[in-house]
């Protein structure tokens, strides 16, 4: 082996650690280990997408990162404009970078800033060293009248090239756009395709989006089509650069979200955390194979799967959207959706509309498939008041740790263990921090036992308004896989 050969392995190993997103196994050849240590990420990237345009929305974001064992001690993270990002890279031209909207002190203790009115701008967060491994932001609105009224909250997410996103609409009551967000120097085309319940729809206007550097484009989705489709599934497709993709839904009479992506197509899902008192839960389903998809439809429930009656099955056919009205399918007890193939496996992305309250009063959020917890998943700007963490075991018992972190203004870290059978979801009694003042993150670290998902239901009231938002917790990829050498490379260089 050369000196060449030797650097690149080196190289390689580094690049992983940087990302986060690569996951390396070792060579193969003698002189290395088969197996990969796991070792913290140093550098990573979360984009926000520009808030509510209203002029009484009001906007907060809350940062957090755990504490990592093995993280670098030093390093920063920072969440500004993603034009400041532009600004700053010419401040020796005369030009000052913007004012980030927060900058955490340290890990363990979440940080939080704000904005108010029309005039919010997506953002562009990066965090480094001790910061990096397992950061959170989320997005949390209040608006307290007009379309899409009531609570909205989306978490900020890694910038990537493909994004699946069923439960968008074109709808007279609903006002759905697709926000691009672009961190790089270099500007991102797209593609924007939709999919309703006779397939693909005619539209030549999604085709090579172009998003500048350092921006954010918000595409209102009824601009794309003439077709009025109340159940739709966007995909984003990136031709070249990459971006951060979020939908935001509102309706004029049933408040509105932010529908984060599902999770990649898989034979198999999970939608986390359905709400015990919700009031109607539409499934929307979608399979980009050209086999259609027959799913098991399941209800994890706190005394184990149960079949919803009218539900049993999910017949999806190929590149063609699918829905089923769910109704109360809780019944008042805690609730997971899981979707199995009955026969052959065909990937499937899923997500679920869920409407909680009454009347004028009814407000509305979204589920979308999600990954498991896997190692860690943390979940942040939970309050002393209408917070409630959702876990799910699908298919074997398991065992998780559960950690409130500080208070942003001050109170001292919790942890407890919680073991939930197989088949069940259930609504733990999650920590709060000792002598919390401010908000707090939940951490979930998987102890033992099969695959876990979660989510966090967020409620709060403004001005008279009910409102909820509902966040999945999927593995936070704060650790990446590292080949390790089992001897000195330096005697093979000759």
């Amino acid at each position: 082996m050369n000196r060449t050969t030797v650097s690149l392995i080196a190289g390689t190993a580094a690049l992983a650690a940087v990302t986060g997103f690569a996951t390396l196994s070792s060579p193969q050849a003698a002189g290395t280990s088969r197996t990969a240590a796991e070792l913290p990420v140093e550098r990573t990237s979360l984009l926000c997408p520009a808030p509510s345009t209203s002029d009484i929305a009001e906007t907060s974001y809350t940062s957090f990162t755990p504490v990592t064992k093995d993280a670098d001690s030093g390093g920063k993270a920072e969440l500004q404009a993603a034009a400041a990002q532009s600004d700053g890279k010419s401040a020796g031209k005369g030009k000052k970078a913007g004012k980030p909207v927060l900058e955490p002190e340290e890990p363990g203790k979440p940080a939080t800033g704000d904005t108010s009115g029309g005039d919010a701008q997506a953002l562009v967060g990066t965090a480094e060293g001790k910061f990096a491994p397992g950061w959170t932001v989320q997005e949390t609105t209040e608006v307290a009248a007009g379309s899409g009224r009531g609570l909205q909250g989306v978490n900020c997410s890694a910038p990537d090239t493909e994004f699946w996103f069923p439960g968008a609409s074109t709808a007279a009551d609903r006002t759905d756009y697709v926000h691009l967000t672009n961190p790089d120097d270099s500007a991102a085309v797209v593609d924007i395709e939709l999919y309703g319940k006779d397939g693909a729809l005619d539209s030549t206007l999604g085709e090579g989006i172009t998003v500048a550097p350092h921006s954010s484009d918000p595409i209102l989705l009824s601009t794309l089509t003439e077709e009025k489709q109340e159940n739709l599934t966007v995909h984003v497709n990136v031709r070249s650069g990459r971006v951060g993709a979020a939908v935001q839904a509102l309706d004029d009479k049933l408040g509105g979200d932010w529908l984060a992506a599902s999770t990649d197509p898989s034979g198999s899902l999970v939608l986390p955390g359905i709400p015990k008192d919700a009031t109607a839960v539409r499934l929307v389903a979608f399979t980009p194979s050209d086999s259609d998809a027959d799913l098991k439809v399941q209800l994890a429930s706190p005394s184990g799967l149960i079949t919803p009656a009218g539900n049993e099955t999910l017949h999806v056919k190929a590149g063609m959207t699918t829905s089923a009205d769910l109704g109360d399918v809780t019944r008042g007890e805690a609730g997971s959706l899981v979707l199995t193939p009955t026969d052959a496996s065909v990937p499937v992305v899923a997500a679920l509309r869920v409407v909680r309250g009454k009347g004028d009063d009814q407000e509305t959020a979204f589920i979308p498939a999600t990954r498991p917890v896997g190692t860690r998943a943390t979940v942040v700007d939970n309050r002393a008041k209408g917070t409630t963490l959702s876990l799910t075991a699908p298919t074997r018992a398991a065992t998780v740790k559960v950690t409130a972190s500080a208070g942003s203004k001050g109170g001292e870290a919790v942890s407890k263990t919680f073991t939930l059978k197989a088949g069940t979801t259930e609504n733990v009694e999650a920590p709060t921090p000792t002598g919390l003042k401010g908000t707090y993150a939940l951490t979930v670290e998987h102890v033992s036992g099969g695959p876990v998902y979660g989510a966090r239901t967020l409620a709060a009231t403004a001005d008279g308004v009910p409102g909820f938002t509902i966040q999945t917790l999927p593995d936070d990829r704060g650790m990446v896989a590292v080949p390790e050498a089992d001897q000195d490379l330096s005697v093979l260089q000759k």
